[in-house]
């Protein structure tokens, strides 16, 4: 019996830059809850799919629902509302570099809320806290390492406590240490906050140890050609591109 609540459906989705066909009949649900991975090679539409999802970019063909509002054919108002139940991790962190770390999380605050000056930095100190970086409050972006970039990423992709976290290459140019600390957070944090996430990426240590469902873009056949869970698909899936791409290519190696 299958008690999971489908959060985000994609049916039929064609993802297209003018003529140029991206990806075409993108069908998946991400259910409340998940760890939701969007992998495949460079080039595939990995951030493109994002983009679709959190509404920067529109789509050639077909529907991003969320529960059961279609994002991209209901009125502004409502797709300004169900984007603020978003929260988004970029890849390089964005962080604004003439601003402190509490300035930068206090931005959707401000933005956002009703919440008074006083309010707004109890809400800060609390979410940096929460991604270990209480006392980093008066710190520019400059003056602390990649990791804690993306952890103060994480803390303002926070700040309204959003339902859904959208991460784009959260462990791109981090070292190892520093992407499994990363990737140990979003796991914590992501409990504790009941937060459906999707994350895009083509790390393998990432996609294993945070994902418990997925999809493969694979940019040869302009299509997706494996969904589930991704260590299920490492040991089920027949498909050589999908085998390929989640073991690099070492059991070719270790065949000869």
């Amino acid at each position: 019996m299958n008690n999971k609540e489908p959060h985000i459906t994609v049916h039929d989705l064609t993802m297209a830059y003018g003529d140029f066909v991206l990806m075409r009949d993108l069908n998946f649900t991400v259910n409340r809850g998940d760890v939701f991975i969007v992998m495949g090679g460079s080039g595939c539409g990995k951030s493109t799919l994002m983009k679709i999802m959190v509404g920067l970019k529109s789509p050639a063909t077909g529907k991003v629902l969320y529960q059961d509002t279609s994002f991209w054919e209901t009125s502004p108002e409502e797709q300004e509302r169900l984007m603020g139940n978003f929260g988004i991790l970029y890849q390089s962190g964005a962080l604004w570099s003439s601003m402190t770390l509490e300035e930068n999380v206090s931005l959707p605050l401000e933005q956002y809320t009703d919440l008074n000056p006083s309010q707004i930095r109890e809400v800060v100190s609390l979410k940096l806290s929460l991604v270990g970086l209480a006392g980093f409050e008066e710190f520019y972006p400059s003056e602390i390492s990649g990791g804690m970039r993306k952890r103060a990423g994480l803390a303002r992709a926070m700040a309204l406590d959003p339902e859904i976290l959208f991460f784009d290459e959260p462990s791109a140019g981090l070292d190892p240490i520093s992407a499994r600390l990363l990737d140990d957070l979003i796991l914590e944090l992501t409990a504790s906050l009941g937060a459906t996430v999707v994350v895009v990426t083509h790390e393998l240590a990432s996609i294993f140890a945070i994902g418990n469902n997925s999809i493969f873009l694979d940019v040869d056949k302009r299509t997706m050609t494996a969904s589930g869970d991704p260590n299920k698909l490492l040991a089920e899936s027949e498909d050589p591109t999908v085998r390929r791409f989640l073991t690099r290519g070492e059991e070719k190696e270790q065949a000869r």
